[in-house]
This record gives C-alpha cells, structure tokens and sequence, in this order.
C-alpha cells in the first residue's frame, strides 16, 4: 500500500497568504523550466531542418534524375507496359494510380447543385445529439437513458505574481486528504 505523503495546511488566513505566495513561486519556477525546455526544443528542431534540407534536396535530385532515366527508357523496362515495378538489386522503382479521390471546392455551391439535379444521393447528413440544447433543458434531458449532466467543482488558486490560475477538481483533492 503507498504511503500518504503529508500535506502541510495553513492555520491561518496569513498562513494561506503565504501559500498562495509559495505556490506563485513555485508554479513560477516550473514555467521557467517549461520554457527553457520549450526553448531548446526549438533550437534542436530549428538545427534539424537546416541539417536536414541538404539531404532531403539530395534525395530530391536523385529521385528527379531516376525518374528521368526511367521514363526514357520505360518501354524497354516495363517489358512494353507489362510491368510498372522495375526490380534492381538495391531496391525497386516504377510507377502506379493512386485510388480515386474526390476533391470539392465551393461546398455550399456544389450542394446547391446536387440538390438542383436531384442527386440527393451524393448528399450525406449526419445525425448527432445537440448537448447544447441537452444544457438549455436539463430535466428533459435527465429523463432520457444514458443521459447525465454533470457539474464539479473547482479549488482555484490564483497568485497575484502569476497571469494564470490554477484549477483542480475538487473530488480529486478530497481523495488525495482522505
């Protein structure tokens, strides 16, 4: 069984002044860490591109000069059309369809279309639960099976030094004194 760490309370109105104080400090402390590690992070990512694109270019070339190659010579490497994959011991290239894809621009126009011709078909709506009216009558919606609203509370801190609070759920910090 885990032992309970010992949490330190105030006794005093005072004494929780101190700790919204310490937890600014500490919350504080943390964002800097935070930042600094966001920060090298970044420097790390910003490094790899640049050691990465005289590569990715190289490839590119090469990618460029072996298509070149193949489709000069695809006849005679596809066997006249009767493959697509050319086998070397290295490796493999050719070339092949992707699937069929559709792409749509202007949506609102292409649905005024569809409806239009009558290809309703092409058409999907799609049916969901609206929470928000769910919110708007709560005791209509209780009834219903499978349906709950739930509320918790919060404990907010919020120390002066700092832009941000700091929320937790209260059920879990009742678990955590118990």
């Amino acid at each position: 069984m885990p032992k309970k760490t010992v949490v330190p309370v105030p006794k005093s109105l005072d004494e929780a002044a101190q700790f919204l104080a310490k937890i600014g400090e500490e919350q504080r402390v943390a964002d800097i860490i935070q930042s600094n590690f966001n920060t090298e992070v970044d420097k790390l990512k910003a490094q790899a591109m640049v050691d990465f694109r005289p590569h990715q270019k190289k490839v590119s070339q090469l990618v460029e000069g072996l298509f070149a190659f193949a489709e000069a010579n695809r006849d005679e490497l596809t066997d006249g059309g009767k493959r697509k994959t050319v086998e070397v011991p290295t490796g493999t290239f050719g070339w092949r369809m992707t699937p069929p894809a559709v792409s749509l621009h202007d949506v609102k126009s292409i649905l005024k279309s569809l409806k239009a011709l009558k290809l309703e078909r092409f058409i999907r709506t799609k049916e969901e639960v609206d929470k928000e009216a769910m919110l708007k009558e709560p005791d209509v919606a209780k009834i219903v099976k499978g349906v709950s609203i739930g509320q918790r509370e919060e404990f907010v801190a919020r120390p002066a030094v700092l832009e941000v609070e700091i929320a937790t759920q209260v059920d879990k910090l009742k678990k955590v004194a118990a």
